[in-house]
């Protein structure tokens, strides 16, 4: 049972977080410090580094790691005969539909739906949402191995499907930002049509005309 000491502390790294996504979705990242947010809180700068040690960095990355682990744990309690693919297509399926109640109980959702924009044009952010996707697509790949009873350092499979499946979820993303829709159902309409044409984009003939 969760204590009051802890429930105190879950509050005082939820406000932090929830401070420091309004900040830098509307101030910027480069212009907030980590004393405003720890300011803005009422904690001193030593408290926030207490609940996220890798600074501004950590903390501007924090929903999406959330939404992450919730896509990671859909993986595993996918029903076991569903083949590989098909297991993370509804895995981050039906992580978009219950994203909203996750990421709401830190900050709005569309927050978060900012923040996206936030790190693709921060470049040290980018580039720590970049290094964190390839240590996903490891956690992936030793759950995918699992599921199927392989050796993922003998078997490249689960590796490619992840790659493959990764490389999908990276061009929806942009092509989100592109569009200008910024919002769940967006997002979702996108990642389920990208994860339609990935079957016939493989294996299937692109052009429309019949070379003799």
């Amino acid at each position: 049972m969760e204590t009051l000491r802890e429930r105190k502390k879950q509050r005082t790294r939820e406000s932090l977080l929830r401070v420091a996504i309004e900040l830098f979705t509307t101030r910027g990242y480069e212009q907030t410090t980590v004393d405003d947010i720890a300011d803005a809180v009422g904690v001193s700068q030593r408290t926030f580094f207490r609940y996220f040690a890798g600074g501004k960095e950590e903390a501007a990355l924090a929903l999406d790691e959330m939404t992450v682990a919730h896509f990671v744990d859909g993986v595993r309690a996918r029903p076991a005969h569903e083949p590989p693919l098909e297991a993370l297509r509804q895995a981050v399926l039906d992580g978009w539909d219950t994203l909203q109640e996750v990421v709401e109980s830190v900050a709005p959702v569309e927050w978060f739906l900012d923040m996206y924009r936030v790190i693709e044009s921060t470049p040290v952010l980018l580039a720590a949402h970049l290094r964190r996707s390839a240590e996903i697509e490891e956690v992936l790949t030793r759950v995918l191995a699992e599921r199927e009873g392989l050796d993922a350092g003998t078997d490249p499979r689960p590796r490619l499907l992840v790659a493959v499946f990764s490389g999908v979820m990276r061009v929806t993303e942009r092509q989100w930002l592109v569009d200008g829709e910024f919002s769940l159902e967006a997002m979702r309409e996108l990642t389920a049509s990208y994860l339609e044409l990935l079957g016939p984009a493989l294996t299937g003939k692109w052009s429309p005309y019949t070379k003799t």
